[in-house]
C-alpha cells in the first residue's frame, strides 16, 4: 500500500473557458457561462427552455485536427481537449504505459452520435450510418481515446453513476493507485448532451429552469426564487500519481487526495433522501478514511444545482457533519457559474476545489440574492471570492446522481 495520493496536474473544458486558468480567473469574476443559445430549437420542437452553459464552438477547431475530431463524440473531443492540458501540466511528455491509467466518468455519453446517426438512418439510409458509430457513442469512448493517445495499458475504466459519475471515477483511482496496481492515472469525466431531447425530457420532469428571461441569473443555488438546474457541458481532468512517483521525478504537487466516500440513497431515482442522511453518511466517510476532522474542513464546493428540493438535503448534512465548526468552512456552489455538466460536473468542481486550496481562495457563488430560510447553518460565499485560511487545511466537493449516487472527494493542502 502507498502512503499518499496526490495531484500533479490539471484540465478543463468548461462554458466559462477552454483550459483551467481561463475557467478559474471567470469563477474568480463571478462571471455566467449561462447565455441563450443560438439554434432554432424552441421555435422547431417547442421547447421551454432556449438556454444553456455551453462550450464556445471554436474549442474544437482549435484544438483538434479535423479528421480526428470528426472521429469523436463531442463527449470525446472535449475529454480529450482537458487530458491533453492536464498531461502538460502534470509535465508528462512520457510515461511507462504499463504503470499508467485512465479512471473515467460520463451520465450519458455520445448522445449526439446516436441520435445523429438515427437521423442519417431515417433520411437517408442504412448505407449512410458512419462505420463509427458505435465506438463514438459507447459511453466509454472518451476513455478509450484517452488510453490510446497517451498509451495507458495499466487499465481504462469508465464510470456511469449519472451526476457523481466524475467524483466517482476520482475516488477509483485514488483506490488503484493506493492499491499499487499503476503509478500514474489520468482521471475525470466530460458531458456533451445539450441536445433538444435531454432539454425537453429534463423539462418534463420539472428538473430545469425557466428562467428564459434572464439566463445568466438561472441557476442560483439556495437562492429562494430558485427553480432548476441549468445544462452544461465540458470536462475536467486530474492527473493522479502516487506521492512516491510524484516527487521522484520532481513533479509539482497541486493537492493531496486524503480520501473519498460513497454511499446511495436508495430512495428514489431522481430525488435524493429529503434529510441528507446518505449524503452524510459519504462525507462522514471521506473524512474518517483520510483522517480527517470537522475541524480540518474550511471548504466545501456543493453539489449545489439550484433545484428546489436538491439544495436542502445537502446543507443539513454539511451542517450535521461539520457541527460547531461549520461557519469556518466556506461554502461555494459554482454550478451558478458553469451551469450543471451532469457526468463531468465532479471532475471540474474538483479541479475548482484543487485550485482554492492552492491559491487559498474559495469562489463566489453568484446569483443569491435571498438564502432559502430552509437552507440552515452553511456559510455560502457570496457575490465575491473569499480568503481561505494559512496553515495545513482540507476541503470536500460532493456530487450526488439520479440512482441516488453520493460521492465526496477529500483533499488536503500541501
Amino acid at each position: 500500500m502507498t502512503s499518499k495520493v496526490v495531484v500533479t496536474g490539471i484540465g478543463a473544458v468548461t462554458p466559462l473557458g477552454a483550459t483551467v486558468d481561463a475557467t478559474w480567473e471567470a469563477i474568480l469574476a463571478g462571471q455566467s457561462g449561462v447565455h441563450t443559445m443560438d439554434n432554432d430549437w424552441s421555435e422547431k420542437y417547442g421547447l421551454a427552455v432556449d438556454f444553456a452553459a455551453q462550450v464556445d464552438p471554436q474549442v474544437v477547431p482549435d484544438n483538434l485536427k479535423r479528421v480526428q475530431a470528426k472521429r469523436l463524440d463531442p463527449s470525446s473531443q472535449f475529454a480529450l481537449i482537458s487530458a491533453r492540458e492536464a498531461m502538460a501540466d502534470a509535465g508528462l511528455e512520457e510515461t511507462d504505459p504499463e504503470r499508467t491509467a485512465v479512471s473515467w466518468a460520463t451520465g450519458i455519453g455520445g448522445v449526439w452520435t446516436l441520435l445523429d446517426a438515427w437521423d442519417t438512418l431515417q433520411e437517408e439510409g442504412p448505407r449512410r450510418v458512419m462505420p463509427l458509430t458505435v465506438p463514438m457513442l459507447m459511453p466509454n469512448g472518451p476513455a478509450a481515446a484517452i488510453g490510446m493517445e497517451f498509451k495507458a495499458r495499466a487499465g481504462v475504466q469508465t464510470l456511469v453513476s449519472a451526476c457523481a459519475s466524475s467524483t466517482e471515477s476520482l475516488g477509483h483511482a485514488y483506490d488503484v493507485l493506493s492499491s499499487g496496481k499503476a503509478d500514474i492515472i489520468i482521471a475525470g469525466g466530460s458531458e456533451a448532451a445539450i441536445h433538444p431531447i435531454t432539454l425537453a425530457a429534463f423539462n418534463s420532469m420539472q428538473a430545469l429552469s425557466r428562467r428564459t428571461d434572464s439566463p445568466e441569473t438561472a441557476s442560483r443555488p439556495y437562492d429562494i426564487d430558485r427553480d432548476g438546474f441549468v445544462m452544461g457541458e465540458g470536462a475536467g481532468t486530474l492527473i493522479l500519481e502516487t506521492e512516491e512517483h510524484a516527487k521522484a521525478r520532481g513533479a509539482k504537487i497541486y493537492a493531496e487526495v486524503a480520501s473519498w466516500g460513497i454511499s446511495n440513497d436508495a430512495y428514489h431515482i431522481t430525488g435524493g433522501e429529503p434529510e441528507g442522511k446518505h449524503a452524510l453518511a459519504a462525507m462522514q466517510q471521506a473524512l474518517d478514511a483520510g483522517g480527517l476532522t470537522a475541524a480540518d474542513i474550511k471548504h466545501v464546493n456543493a453539489h449545489a444545482t439550484s433545484t428546489p428540493v436538491g439544495d436542502i438535503p445537502e446543507s443539513l448534512a454539511i451542517s450535521e457533519l461539520l457541527g460547531d465548526k461549520v461557519s469556518d468552512a466556506l461554502v461555494s456552489a459554482t454550478k451558478s457559474m458553469t451551469g450543471h455538466l451532469l457526468g463531468g460536473t465532479g471532475a471540474v468542481e474538483a479541479i475548482l476545489t484543487v485550485k482554492a486550496l492552492q491559491t487559498r481562495t474559495a469562489p463566489p457563488t453568484i446569483n443569491v440574492d435571498e438564502v432559502d430560510p430552509k437552507v440552515k447553518g452553511i456559510n455560502i460565499v457570496r457575490d465575491s471570492p473569499q480568503d481561505l485560511p494559512s496553515g495545513d487545511i482540507a476541503a470536500i466537493t460532493n456530487s450526488f446522481g439520479f440512482g441516488g449516487h453520493n460521492a465526496v472527494v477529500a483533499f488536503r493542502s500541501v
